[in-house]
């Protein structure tokens, strides 16, 4: 098989304009295609996609899902991003650009529902599944030909339309020989697109994109690469290794590597989680200590729920801040045993938290853990002292939310932050 039709699924020995069967041109042609296995699914402006098809009076509207007007996009649907609207950008710069768009608060858990469907499908063909976020994955569909009677591309095709028929949501496919190239091909063609990289052909596509586009490589590395000659994957793959190596260690060995477009991790669905973390962005910007105290206390609770309720604890705390420029400071810690309670969390950012709030105001502040590992895997060091106790009561209260609701207990500190808050 060198080509496929997406509607109806032919498959052909050769290139077409158009489906010989039911005449559509969304024809997928390729060399390689029915030796390539390795698949990176992508949802299409998830988070928007979703409010959209929830609200079908937005259906031709610009949709930003994010924060209110201090806050930053988490995601924007497409007709926003043909105003320039990108994730991640401030929101008075984005209504600046796109002043008419309908901004909505993020639903997490109503996202976090549909990822789940999602993914239910795709482990109807093959186990080898392995989450990188909400809405997207890599797939490894190895041999499974004789399982769905077809490639493992024609397999990918029909678990695209399956997504679209069920939900009402749509994804993108990148197919090549590794994770790497597959992530890039997904990004080709969306929405709704499905992309084909062969490991023939990836040095000569990488060679004029610049390095930014390879994982890792983000604005500070991407500067020195630069100021080193290095601008695009071509000049990554032309250098010398050894020269590489002895300027960025094994990061520059890892470059030269992807510069290739060789990349030989598998696709593993037990890869560790990298962290948990919560943050908020503030109406005013802060600057008091014990203002940001306040939320600080009210994220650590959020983030130790969460790793109670996944079953895992931390080794590292994470404070995030965020200046009225738009800089963003990140401070860490590594604590002697891993922990899942708000107590520790919270005393451990204070501390860092309080290096930083010198009077500098910011705009948002966040706490998480990383380092993750099973709490079970740390049960003789984590239930031990004043962590063992701290333990027992979160879950207590736990155990109160669970019965009465998640509004049913708080800490006293959030209580009184939020009564004073009640009679501003």
């Amino acid at each position: 098989m060198k080509a496929f039709c997406r509607d109806c699924f032919w498959q052909g020995e050769q290139a077409v304009r158009r489906c010989p069967i039911c005449a559509s041109p969304r024809v997928v042609a390729h060399e390689d295609l029915a030796s390539l296995a390795i698949a990176h699914m992508d949802c299409d402006a998830f988070y928007a996609s979703v409010e959209k098809r929830d609200r079908p009076e937005l259906r031709d509207q610009a949709v930003i899902v994010g924060g209110g007007k201090r806050g930053v996009v988490t995601t924007c649907c497409y007709i926003a991003r043909i105003k320039g609207v990108r994730s991640a950008m401030p929101m008075f710069k984005a209504l600046k650009l796109c002043p008419e768009a309908v901004v909505i608060k993020p639903d997490f858990s109503k996202y976090r529902a549909e990822s789940k469907r999602i993914l239910g499908m795709a482990g109807d063909l093959t186990p080898l599944i392995q989450n990188l976020s909400l809405d997207e994955a890599w797939l490894d569909l190895a041999g499974t030909e004789r399982l769905h009677k077809a490639p493992p591309a024609v397999t990918l095709a029909k678990l695209q339309a399956r997504i679209e028929a069920e939900t009402g949501l749509t994804v993108s496919i990148g197919l090549s020989a590794n994770k790497f190239l597959a992530k890039i091909a997904s990004d080709l063609d969306k929405p709704r697109g499905f992309s084909v990289i062969g490991g023939a052909e990836a040095q000569a596509f990488l060679a004029p994109r610049p390095v930014g586009i390879l994982p890792g490589v983000g604005p500070a590395m991407v500067a020195s690469l630069e100021r080193a000659g290095y601008r695009t994957v071509g000049d990554l793959a032309r250098a010398d290794i050894k020269a590489l190596a002895e300027r960025f260690g094994s990061h520059g060995l890892r470059l030269s590597r992807l510069s290739h477009g060789e990349d030989h991790r598998p696709v593993n669905p037990r890869e560790e989680r990298k962290g948990i973390s919560a943050e908020t962005t503030f109406n005013e910007d802060l600057s008091d200590l014990s203002d940001l105290e306040d939320v600080l206390a009210e994220l650590s609770e959020k983030v130790a729920r969460h790793a109670r309720a996944d079953g895992l604890a931390g080794r590292v705390v994470t404070l995030k801040l965020r200046t009225t420029d738009f800089r963003i400071l990140t401070r860490r810690r590594t604590i002697p045993v891993p922990t899942q309670t708000a107590k520790t969390l919270f005393a451990v950012g204070r501390e860092l938290l309080a290096a930083e709030a010198t009077g500098r105001p910011y705009r948002l502040i966040g706490i998480g853990m990383a380092e993750l590992a099973p709490a079970g895997a740390v049960e003789d060091d984590f239930f031990a002292g004043d962590e063992r106790r701290a333990l027992a009561g979160e879950k207590t209260l736990d155990a109160i939310r669970a019965r009465f609701g998640a509004g049913a207990v708080t800490s006293g500190r959030i209580f009184r932050k939020n009564a004073r808050n009640d009679t501003d």
